[in-house]
């Protein structure tokens, strides 16, 4: 035996575990092509979008997105890219690494809407709007969670009765992203014979999608409540191959996926800000960086970044593996959001009074974060879940 190499590869600040070893050429193509499209389209204008509390070009922007293949990525046919789910994953940390509204738009609109019609829907729903969606031409929203039903989606009241062979739909969501700019709507609906999904045009009578105004997070991103007001559609809008609430939850799980990987995005924008001010901000003489507590701060906040985006490609690889249980993504929600948002407070520390400055992406990332904790899931959720399977008791109820 050939006794190993001494000439070790160079140690990289920005991959200090080696991740990148573990990805294809493809898979850098596309992490590279996200990131030099949001450094382009995102970066430029961020900070002027989120303190307007706007997402201009919105319709533009998702053609864009559709044109590099960052729409339903992973899944198959009807005009999507059939990536793997590490190469949708990478593409989630680049986008929110820019901004977590512009990762929300395109969960929302992949993992969300364009997944429960590829995976629930009728042929002729998938070949309506799978294409479009894929493409951009369509955005889509997905309506779920209602103004008093949120944590628990079994007691929502919206409801959808038949009328000869009409369904009508009643009711109201809450905190839907993209609902005002969406063509489509994916919602879910109590029914006589259980909760039920319906593939809903916007356009039909009674739905309105008035835009909510005056957040503080999440603010370069459209987010709208959805009215239903007696909705009526042909028979075939409801989704024919799910009952239940197995339908909502299974697009969750794919949309929290996405959130493991995105968390750590807003984290490393963050900690490179921290890294680059410890390196130029001068105090006693020094760059603040030459300082012990500094470098412990950076140290700490390096190794739960880094340790993160491990579990997010491990998971991806379970899920590529068709081996990834749902319990194995709120462990990667619970643990990477709570650390994204720590590594968020940490770094305005290190910038000081700078930090809350939108000339710098901190303060802008620990907001938004504070939505993406709670969204699809709270912590406390999360947590319950992870209690269930490590115990085989169920303190939900």
């Amino acid at each position: 035996m050939s006794a190993p190499s001494s000439k070790l590869p160079p140690f990289d600040p920005a991959d200090p575990l080696g991740i990148d070893d573990l990805l294809s050429a493809e898979d850098l193509a596309i992490r590279d092509t996200v990131r030099s499209w949001a450094a382009d389209r995102v970066l430029p204008h961020i900070a002027e979008w989120y303190e307007n509390g706007e997402l201009p070009g919105i319709r533009e922007l998702a053609r864009e997105l559709g044109s590099i293949g960052a729409l339903g990525m992973s899944l198959t046919g009807y005009g999507c890219a059939g990536a793997t789910a590490v190469q949708y994953g990478l593409a989630c940390l680049e986008l929110e690494a820019a901004d977590s509204g512009i990762r929300s738009l395109v969960s929302v609109q992949g993992s969300l809407a364009m997944y429960a019609i590829w995976r629930f829907g009728s042929e002729e729903h998938k070949r309506r709007w799978l294409p479009g969606m894929a493409a951009g031409e369509i955005i889509g929203c997905f309506g779920l969670t209602e103004p008093d039903h949120g944590s628990d989606p079994a007691a929502m009241r919206t409801y959808a009765k038949k009328d000869g062979a009409d369904w009508v739909l009643t009711g109201r969501k809450m905190w839907i992203t993209n609902g005002s700019v969406a063509g489509v709507a994916v919602i879910w609906a109590q029914t006589d014979a259980g909760i039920r999904g319906f593939v809903v045009p916007t356009d039909a009578p009674g739905f309105s999608a008035p835009e909510i105004r005056h957040k503080w997070s999440l603010r370069a991103s459209v987010t709208s409540e959805l009215v239903l007001d007696e909705v009526r559609l042909p028979a075939d809008a409801v989704l024919p191959e799910v009952t239940g609430l197995k339908g909502p939850l299974s697009c969750l799980s794919h949309a929290r996926y996405g959130i493991v990987w995105g968390a750590m995005g807003a984290a490393r924008a963050s900690f490179e800000a921290a890294v680059d001010y410890a390196k130029t901000r001068e105090q006693f003489g020094k760059p603040i960086g030459g300082f012990q507590l500094t470098q412990a701060k950076l140290a700490d906040m390096a190794v739960e970044l880094h340790k993160g985006i491990l579990l997010a490609h491990h998971l991806g690889r379970r899920m590529d593996a068709g081996r990834l249980r749902p319990e194995q993504v709120s462990f990667g929600k619970l643990n990477n959001v709570r650390e994204a948002i720590e590594i968020c407070r940490t770094s305005r520390t290190i910038l000081g009074a700078n930090g809350i400055s939108l000339e710098y992406p901190v303060m802008r990332h620990a907001t938004n974060l504070e939505s993406v904790l709670t969204y699809e899931g709270t912590v406390e959720m999360h947590q319950l879940v992870l209690g269930k399977a490590l115990t085989g008791l169920d303190a939900f109820r």
